[in-house]
């Protein structure tokens, strides 16, 4: 296989970004997959490269200091100490006396504390690369310098698929079926060439270096978070960098002035742009990383190859996947800019659970937005889409174009409720409106509630392979009869979960749609998450493509919207709205309907995100308004209220259902994920990563996810390291707090420290504790859902 990596637009090796970048390596970070891509690139930094290759790369390690200069701060780096003992991390939270034992030319005055990480480094960067270069072209590898790519040739196969043909340059056209786009600032270009969004901005960065500081050597380097600045040892000076709200964009992006400025990509989130362009199969990307790119390097580089050459990289990149974005935002401009600056400029602020972007807000809007913004609605974005967080009871707080935090003198917006309420919500401990999420979550659990989710992704499945093509896609039979609807995974060759979602098998109709499509074959109706919606089109239509399936994709997300109504009192509610019979024995339980909702076609399903008896009700865009107020009529004497996604957060987890990429990812299995029942084992069905889940059950598991509940009222998030018998053996993806059995509730996934199987025995003997902060707290663990265990509640069994 012949695959090209395209560098930069500058005539050599390193004559991008790696000349003058820091080089520095910090080892903890507030999300467990970079931990463990840092982990990989230091690795090979400090020792694998040069083993291999017998040249140094340059590695110091002379540790690293994060000050704090406030509790919020602190508290941060608590939560980074703790979940670094579940991956080996050595690090140590300092008082200001011991930060000057440590450090002495430093001023402690005005600190609260710092973490401290001994293993931390630096890394020469021309080294490193040129060890790199020499390594890889060891190996087999070819290193062109001075060869300007001029154009990228893209070929359309017999199915309509655009996929890579060849790379032009000014020496001669290469055919190859793969390139990788690493061009930096100049990605975009680049992407362009191919007919390819790459979704970054250029920016200057500036950093100074300082004469000679006596003392200095051998001291850490350093970063000040709320000053965002970084110091870097320099041998016995400082090289001194930081990030302000006011970068000044690279307007021109050429390649006449290419080694001449320091500059650098930014992204919309601050992650890097990676994976396989949804635009022309065989493209990939790995640029955008954000002033981040030597110490991510390694651990990506690694999975990016893998990425090329099996398909799907080991770790869970979805963060860093470019089909995390919504195809209408990657060529927006005001949204790559306005995000970008945003990233930027928030580069070194604390990392909160609740926080939401200001930048490029109200880009994906659904039916219900201003009526839910006019009852207090305090929303947030995903994938583009605005949807309901919460509800405010004091009014509306409606979102304000972006003010570029007041640079480039844009006026500062004023009054800003919405940005005053994101405030509030910086904290570790307990929100401020943590009384209000309770009230939505016990409203639903003892009289019934109504969530908007539109936002979510709504496919439809049909053409003259459509039930093959379900039968190898979904890890649940989902070729029932007309009428059900399935919750079931789509895997990919490793048995990592893609995805989970619903799929209705629909009657043969020559055209209702939106409800129902025109089909000559088989037809069915995919309802999956909205913030995943992007990356699972992109997953279906390449697993159809590469089968040879006949079948046609069709996306009906913004023609649609949807309601769910869910809690005791929802039947008797709907039974005055809808003019179908709603008894268990009429409507059971995985089944849907074209039904009349107050003179309007609607498609209602019985099926539940909460643990509730309820109904959702899919709905054509010009029905939705009417659909919604009729419902919260007839709810009025039933006690009805709007409730959003932190609502749904909290009864998810309380009932025990996963929510994909919090504690269900593609390095996660049905099996280890307690998902096994929505897999047809029992079958002779073949579908996609069968052949995985059967080696890792006849192997045995691993791992697998506990659930875990805290009596003391604290709060947790993610990333609590678990202990077992005083060992960490894990650490928390998700974690909430359940209103109706009062206790905070965590899931992780936990290993057997000695590497053997972890079976329900393993969890059932072990004492477990959770560290929060650097405090441990005792913890049961539960195989299943500590709140109603036996499932009744979605089946209408109450008392």
């Amino acid at each position: 296989m012949s695959i090209m990596q395209l560098a930069t637009n500058g005539s050599e090796l390193q004559s991008g970004t790696t000349w003058h970048t820091a080089g520095l390596l910090w080892q903890l970070r507030p999300s467990d997959t970079e931990v463990e891509l840092l982990a990989h690139t230091r690795n090979v930094i400090s020792s694998e490269l040069e083993e291999e290759t017998g040249l140094e790369t340059g590695w110091i390690q002379n540790g690293g200091l994060f000050i704090a200069s406030n509790k919020q701060r602190l508290d941060e780096y608590k939560r980074l100490m703790s979940l670094g003992k579940a991956y080996g991390i050595e690090s140590y939270v300092l008082s200001p006396a011991e930060t000057k034992d440590l450090y002495p030319l430093m001023n402690v005055k005005d600190l609260y504390g710092t973490l401290y990480v001994p293993k931390d480094g630096t890394m020469d960067p021309a080294g490193t690369c040129t060890t790199l270069s020499r390594a890889a072209t060891a190996r087999g590898a070819t290193v062109i310098e001075n060869c300007p790519v001029t154009g990228i040739q893209v070929k359309v196969d017999d199915l309509g698929i655009k996929r890579l043909k060849a790379v032009e340059t000014a020496h001669g056209t290469i055919q190859t079926p793969c390139v990788v786009n690493c061009a930096g600032v100049w990605a975009t270009k680049l992407g362009k060439m191919a007919g390819v969004n790459v979704p970054l901005i250029a920016m200057h960065h500036a950093y100074v270096v300082t004469e000679r500081i006596e003392g200095i050597q051998n001291m850490p380097n350093v970063r000040d978070h709320d000053a965002s600045v970084y110091l870097r040892l320099q041998g016995d000076a400082l090289s001194v960098g930081g990030y302000e709200q006011n970068p000044i964009f690279w307007e021109d992006v050429s390649c006449n002035n290419c080694v001449s400025k320091s500059d650098k990509s930014f992204t919309a989130d601050h992650k890097p742009l990676m994976g396989e362009a949804p635009e022309v199969r065989g493209f990939f990307l790995g640029c955008g990383f954000n002033s981040a790119g030597m110490m991510l390097g390694g651990g990506c580089g690694k999975e990016l190859a893998h990425w090329i050459i099996h398909g799907r990289p080991e770790k869970d990149m979805y963060g860093y996947d470019i089909r995390r974005f919504h195809h209408s935002l990657t060529n927006n401009n005001r949204w790559i800019r306005e995000r970008s600056h945003e990233s930027y400029a928030k580069n070194y602020s604390v990392v909160f659970p609740f926080d939401e972007p200001l930048a490029s807000r109200n880009m994906r809007k659904d039916p219900f937005h201003q009526v839910l913004q006019e009852q207090g609605c305090v929303f947030q974005e995903r994938h583009g889409w605005e949807r309901p967080g919460w509800f405010n009871r004091d009014g509306p707080a409606p979102i304000l174009d972006y003010d570029y935090y007041s640079a480039y003198d844009v006026p500062k917006n004023t009054d800003y409720k919405y940005s005053e309420i994101l405030g509030k919500e910086y904290t570790f401990d307990f929100p401020p409106h943590h009384d209000v999420i309770r009230d939505e979550c016990l409203t639903c659990r003892n009289a019934v509630a109504v969530f908007d989710m539109s936002y979510f992704g709504k496919f439809y499945l049909t053409g003259p392979d459509a039930k093959k093509a379900a039968d190898w896609l979904f890890t649940a039979d989902v070729n029932k009869a007309p009428g059900s609807t399935v919750y079931t995974c789509m895997l990919n060759k490793r048995g990592g979960v893609e995805s989970d979602l619903t799929v209705s098998r629909l009657e043969p109709s020559p055209a209702h749609l939106p409800l129902t499509p025109e089909s000559n074959g088989e037809a069915y109706y995919l309802a999956i998450g909205g913030g995943v919606a992007q990356h699972n089109w992109s997953h279906i239509q390449a697993v159809l493509q590469d089968q040879g399936f006949h079948c046609t994709l069709i996306d009906h997300t913004e023609d649609m919207g949807m309601i769910s109504i869910q809690g005791p009192k929802s039947r008797e509610l709907l039974q005055e709205v809808l003019d179908s019979d709603l008894s268990s024995d009429a409507f059971p339980f995985s089944t849907h309907k074209i039904v009349n909702a107050a003179g309007h076609k609607v498609r209602a399903m019985r099926l539940s995100f909460v643990g509730e008896m309820g109904w959702e009700l899919h709905i054509p865009k010009e029905s939705c308004l009417p659909v919604y107020h009729a419902v919260r009529a007839a709810g009025a004497k039933y006690g009805i209220c709007n409730a959003g996604y932190r609502a749904i957060d909290s009864l998810s987890i309380e009932k025990g259902y996963r929510h994909w990429h919090a504690d269900l990812r593609p390095d996660d299995t049905p099996l280890e994920a307690g998902l096994a029942f929505t897999c047809k084992m029992k079958t002779s069905i073949p579908f996609l990563g069968r052949k995985a889940l059967e080696a890792q059950k006849a192997e045995g598991l691993r791992r697998r996810i506990v659930c875990f509940t805290v009596d003391e009222k604290v709060p947790m998030f993610g990333l609590e390291t678990i202990f077992r018998n005083s060992v960490p053996v894990g650490h928390l993806r998700r974690s909430e707090f359940g209103f109706a059995i009062d206790k905070t509730i965590g899931y992780g996934y936990i290993r057997n420290p000695d590497g053997g199987v972890v079976s329900p025995d393993f969890v059932r003997s072990g004492e477990f504790t959770l560290e929060r902060m650097g405090v441990t707290y005792k913890a049961t663990a539960h195989l299943k859902s500590p709140f109603d265990p036996e499932n009744k509640r979605v089946k209408g069994i109450y008392g």
